[in-house]
């Protein structure tokens, strides 16, 4: 039987999960949601979905002119009726269609750049104004967007670990790819989250860390149940631990 953990309905509460790729924050951060009775918000799929717009509307990722503007043009929004949550960008359902390798690609550029993330900013802070219960995750949730948050995470785990989950998830969905390469790939995205000017990836001050290595799916969420049941008074008549999330990780 799954156990539903809910906090009582009057309370607002943030809950932001950060992290570099791969570590699963997606993944968990879903499978809180669900025992808390709170809604998700997905930022990497936000800037996924303006990266996918970005190449469908055949502009240059690089083009950090062109791609500021098509993000504060446009409208992001979430359907938490459905699970997973659907995202809309100017009304269109993104679906998989921004998980192809493609927008993976895009979407380490568009991320990078300064403007668009002050664009998805405001976009976050406003979705988190009209549902103030909300757990969130990104590379800087807890650090830029809402350092006043009720619970803030650090998840964590060594690239070699991140490389070796990533290959798996390729390896499960038919997609091979060099082992090397997707190491690479991510010490190097590592890199880049860390430089950037704007929402760089750092751990927040006064973060709860997590190192995410050694954990399935279901304990690293136990362990942030724990965290969130220490910090968040709102909390009430919570059940035992025990749910189990499925879900795959987005590595965002």
């Amino acid at each position: 039987m799954q156990l539903m953990m809910t906090l009582t309905a009057a309370a607002s509460i943030i809950v932001t999960i950060d992290g570099p790729a791969g570590t699963g924050k997606s993944t968990v951060a879903s499978s809180l949601a669900r025992r808390l009775g709170l809604e998700f918000l997905d930022t990497g799929a936000m800037y996924r979905a303006i990266a996918w717009r970005a190449l469908t509307s055949n502009i240059d990722p690089r083009d950090t002119v062109a791609v500021t503007e098509l993000a504060l043009a446009s409208t992001l929004r979430f359907d938490w009726k459905v699970d997973p949550p659907e995202l809309f960008i100017d009304g269109v359902a993104c679906g998989d269609a921004i998980r192809t390798p493609a927008v993976t690609a895009a979407v380490a550029i568009v991320a990078c750049n300064a403007d668009v993330r002050r664009a998805m900013v405001r976009q976050q802070r406003a979705i988190a104004a009209a549902h103030p219960r909300l757990v969130t995750e990104g590379r800087d949730q807890g650090s830029a967007v809402f350092p006043d948050a009720t619970v803030r995470i650090y998840l964590d785990a060594a690239p070699e670990i991140r490389a070796q989950r990533r290959s798996e998830q390729l390896s499960a969905k038919g997609v091979h790819v060099d082992a090397a390469e997707i190491l690479q790939s991510i010490v190097s995205r590592d890199a880049s989250d860390r430089a950037r000017s704007e929402g760089p990836l750092v751990r927040p001050e006064g973060a709860d860390v997590v190192d995410t290595g050694g954990l399935d799916v279901e304990r690293v969420v136990d362990a942030l149940e724990v965290i969130v049941r220490r910090h968040a008074r709102a909390i009430h008549e919570l059940p035992t631990l025990g749910t189990r999330s499925t879900d795959e990780d987005e590595t965002p």
